[in-house]
């Protein structure tokens, strides 16, 4: 009796460890996979390609917004001069508020903390700040807004180059737009301010945060190695903070636990908070400024390759491609993860060239800009704490294998099915909804009918966030 016992026990310790064994194989292989697809998930780290182009027209359909009156243009070292003490609260506050809240939040180092006293002057205390809510010390954060296409530039506004808005060496998105330089003490309409802010994180604000990056600021701020993407690449540093793949499939979450950490929560509500200060205390133009860069950061979950890993691959083929990658054949699995992410560098473009073209002449893109007004909606959503986890990602992760076929089926084969061409590289030039409007309507037509929800989305979220900061000042 005893030795049947005890060669069960064998039988089930043996049979535990296969099935131990087993399970920590199919890790490693999903976890190879994805490890690889969020590298080259990286560099495409723009959800949407100039976040002002649409977010003026989403604000635009807001009364709430369009009642107000001009602002107060102040620089960053005038809004920490009038407010540094009683910002050390509120960022303790929040970093107690992110670390409550936040899944796999970093906390942020205690010699970071802001402290406004003994600031030797302006220069300092934006120092502290900056390091205190741990952006890049690199970014200018001059004082600008974006000029609408095709606006005229006898404002009485001098133009400000590329180079003294954005730290990126080279963008060609960024280097298209024009921007327009304010003084301090000017007047400008909040809407214009938080739609040129909108677009202001994607110049560089998260760019080498990780302690892995080879920056000064990477080896003191706390975040730990970069999750995933390429550490060398400063473009692709940034990913995390914008990304969200909150509703992946549990095996991929067991295997690849890295991709819980992704921050867009941590930004968005830290951005709010500052937002809102500044509008209890009378910095209004400082309040919709970081109202533009929460904003930045929910839109961004509003795009589906932003909200899940490889659209349109099942776990089961990311097993399969990645074990034939282990075993010598590479080229599935490479293909893969350059569909992907040529399909969504192809996406952001025909939205981007779209978004210019309805600037231009509403007609060509209307339905387009309906959708971010809210034309035909019964009412926008409501905003909270758990809006970007439990509704825009839910629904632009459940949008993505869908998305992923239509732009296959839409678009030139060369650009979303052919594994050997890579749309990053040979971007510059190409106009997807021109080129498409003048040879195949009928796949521009299919491609905007796919885009349109996730404007409406883009624009609702941003809307309700708006009334949400509104209600609570």
């Amino acid at each position: 009796m005893n030795l049947a016992i005890a060669s069960a026990a064998l039988v089930d310790a043996r049979t535990a460890f296969e099935v131990r064994t087993a399970v920590g194989s199919v890790r490693r292989l999903v976890r190879g996979v994805l490890i690889v697809a969020c590298s080259l998930c990286a560099p495409p780290a723009l959800a949407w390609s100039n976040h002002a182009l649409a977010t003026g027209p989403a604000l635009a359909a807001m009364p709430e917004l369009a009642g107000l009156g001009p602002v107060k243009i102040e620089s960053l070292e005038s809004f920490l001069a009038a407010q540094g003490a009683s910002l050390e609260k509120v960022l303790d506050d929040e970093e107690r508020w992110a670390r409550e809240h936040v899944p796999a939040y970093p906390p942020r180092p205690e010699a970071l903390r802001f402290v406004a006293a003994g600031a030797a002057d302006a220069a300092e205390l934006r120092r502290r700040f900056v390091a205190a809510v741990r952006i890049s010390p690199e970014m200018p954060i001059s004082l600008f807004v974006q000029r609408k296409p095709g606006a005229p530039a006898d404002d009485g506004r001098a133009p400000m180059p590329a180079r003294e808005v954005t730290m990126l060496p080279r963008d060609t998105a960024v280097d298209a737009v024009k921007f327009a330089a304010l003084r301090e003490g000017e007047l400008v309409a909040p809407i214009e301010v938080a739609a040129s802010a909108s677009d202001e994180p994607d110049y560089g604000l998260d760019i080498g945060l990780w302690e892995d990056n080879g920056t000064p600021q990477g080896r003191v701020y706390g975040f730990g190695k970069q999750p995933f993407g390429n550490p060398a690449l400063d473009f692709g540093t940034r990913a995390p903070f914008h990304m969200g793949f909150y509703h992946e499939s549990r095996i991929v979450y067991a295997a690849a636990g890295f991709l819980k950490r992704t921050y867009p929560e941590y930004r968005i509500h830290l951005w709010k908070t500052l937002a809102l200060h500044a509008l209890r205390t009378g910095h209004d133009y400082w309040a919709w400024r970081f109202a533009g860069w929460a904003m930045h950061y929910l839109q961004d979950l509003a795009q589906p390759y932003h909200a899940r890993v490889l659209p349109d691959v099942s776990t089961v083929r990311m097993l399969w491609i990645n074990a034939l990658y282990m075993a010598g054949w590479p080229d599935a699995r490479n293909r893969a993860v350059t569909l992907v992410s040529n399909r969504h560098l192809a996406f952001e473009n025909f939205q981007r060239t779209a978004m210019l073209a309805g600037h231009h002449e509403r007609g060509r893109a209307a339905a387009l800009f309906d959708a971010l007004a809210g034309a035909g909606a019964a009412a926008d959503p409501k905003y909270d704490d758990d809006t970007p986890r439990a509704a825009i990602t839910l629904r632009s992760s459940g949008a993505a294998d869908a998305l992923d076929r239509t732009i296959a089926a839409s678009l030139p084969a060369r650009y979303v099915s052919d594994p050997s061409f890579e749309f990053g590289a040979s971007e510059r030039g190409i106009d997807l909804f021109t080129s498409l409007s003048r040879d195949d309507p009928a796949a521009r037509d299919a491609l905007a009918r796919a885009l349109a929800p996730r404007l409406a989305d883009y624009g609702a979220y941003t809307r309700a966030f708006v009334r949400s900061l509104l209600a609570a000042r």
